[in-house]
């Protein structure tokens, strides 16, 4: 008799970074529901993105191929639908396939969403308020807070499903991307709580490239757009910037704490259908995001807290609960893991590896705890510089490659005449916070020399040409 295949449900938000939920020791904020997932199933640790933006993201997890054998580099490229992709590869396997909510990766021929029998997404980067979405391409008016749309269509399609058939639903949130609208139910949230700031709200970026000295992207730049009121007079520029953090924080985690109250949701209903053992759940977050970490915003750099991604999967028949995963893992190999787990074979050109066996506790010899990283964008909103690097369970090796544009590529007048490219290296044991560039300590010489060998090697072996 064939091994009855799991259903799938991976729900995604947008910019959700790890230490904004309490599963990951959280200083700001509690998600109850998302604990109850990892606590359910396994939480991972050292799960990463391999390119810190949100359309290219998704289209490594939807390939598993790294961006630029996928197409989509920087938000400007669309995702090419006619390449092989996991749902398609799910659906010729029997699967029913779905996708619900952001997509962003371009609409409309090409780029619309390929290998779902059912999708409906929101054009671009879609409304938190009553949200227009595409229904199989026609244009449709919702009424109500997107992140309970999302979840009411998703809940809809599978409670319609064929249930001779094992279903892989992309549940995909808005939330919480800026500008960071919450809903009626959690606007007072934190109305009378302090955010602490993180340790490294004031750095000074002392030793470092200057690639991370000149950006666009401090809290100081937070305009009333985001924070949805005027600034308030008579503010020192220290007081400023905490005020405004004050406002991005609250709004942010208030968005994520809608996002928790519908996770629960979802899990009730698969509880309530009885289908939840049978079903791989996973939760995570496009890629990670800062909370004024090195007083910061958004994302991009290949620092902890942009790189990281929250990873929860649960499957109660396979993975016991409470399990941690410390073994690196990144976006790059969700879709084979995916694969694995349903019993089809991983095509060759897919650049990823399946943890299943990891999670099964039975981590692969040769499994690399290595992570190839690169940032594609010359000429981005928020003014960071392109770079590439490797990060390894112990070190951060970074190679920015030239100087950061504006939005208009106009090139900062502070960073242009500097040199290129420039280096940094972290020792993540004793420097979690990467703030003491090691790179010309000759201490750390023969580890820059074994990292720059393995860099190279891992950018032959994905086939990234460029320099």
């Amino acid at each position: 008799m064939k091994k009855k295949q799991p259903n799938i449900l991976f729900i995604m938000t947008d910019d959700h970074a790890a230490h904004a939920m309490s599963c990951y020791g959280s200083k700001v904020n509690t998600t109850p529901q998302m604990d109850r997932l990892a606590n359910m199933g396994a939480r991972f640790d050292n799960c990463f993105c391999t390119n810190s933006i949100c359309a290219p993201s998704r289209a490594v997890i939807l390939s598993g191929k790294h961006s630029h054998l996928n197409g989509v580099k920087t938000l400007q490229d669309k995702f090419d639908g006619r390449q092989q992709t996991l749902p398609k590869i799910l659906q010729a396997n029997g699967y029913q396939t779905s996708i619900i909510g952001k997509w962003h990766l371009g609409h409309g021929g090409d780029n619309d969403p390929t290998g779902f029998d059912y999708w409906n997404i929101f054009p671009g980067q879609g409304a938190y308020i009553n949200p227009t979405m595409y229904d199989m391409g026609e244009l449709k008016q919702y009424t109500g807070y997107a992140t309970d749309i999302v979840t009411d269509l998703t809940i809809d399609w599978i409670k319609n499903r064929d249930e001779e058939k094992p279903f892989f639903m992309m549940c995909h949130h808005k939330a919480p991307h800026r500008n960071w609208v919450p809903d009626e139910k959690h606007k007072d949230m934190y109305e009378d709580v302090e955010i602490p700031v993180p340790d490294t709200f004031n750095d000074t970026y002392e030793g470092r490239s200057d690639a991370v000295k000149f950006n666009l992207m401090k809290i100081e730049e937070l305009t009333e757009f985001d924070l949805k009121q005027s600034f308030p007079e008579g503010l020192t520029e220290a007081e400023l910037k905490y005020w405004k953090y004050q406002r991005y924080m609250k709004d942010y985690l208030r968005c994520i704490a809608s996002v928790d109250d519908n996770i629960g949701r979802l899990l009730d209903y698969l509880e309530e259908e009885e289908i939840l053992e049978d079903t791989i759940v996973v939760y995570t977050s496009d890629q990670g995001f800062f909370l004024g970490d090195h007083g910061w915003f958004d994302k991009r750099y290949m620092l902890e807290e942009s790189l990281r991604m929250p990873f929860l999967m649960s499957y109660p028949k396979v993975i016991p609960a409470g399990t941690v995963i410390n073994e690196l893992v990144a976006n790059l190999d969700f879709a084979e893991t995916f694969l694995d787990y349903v019993g089809v074979e991983i095509p060759e050109d897919m650049q990823g590896c399946s943890f299943k066996a990891i999670l099964e506790g039975n981590t692969p010899e040769d499994w690399s705890n290595s992570l190839y990283y690169r940032y594609w964008v010359y000429k981005g909103e928020h003014g960071v510089s392109p770079h590439y690097g490797i990060r390894t369970l112990d070190y951060k090796l970074i190679c920015y490659l030239k100087e950061a544009r504006d939005f208009s590529g106009v090139c900062l007048k502070e960073v242009e005449d500097k040199q290129w490219p420039q280096w940094e290296l972290f020792d993540l044991r004793s420097d979690r916070e990467e703030v003491q560039n090691i790179y010309d300590d000759p201490a750390y010489s023969e580890v820059v020399e074994a990292l720059k060998v393995k860099l190279y090697e891992m950018k032959a072996q994905y086939q990234d040409y460029e320099d």
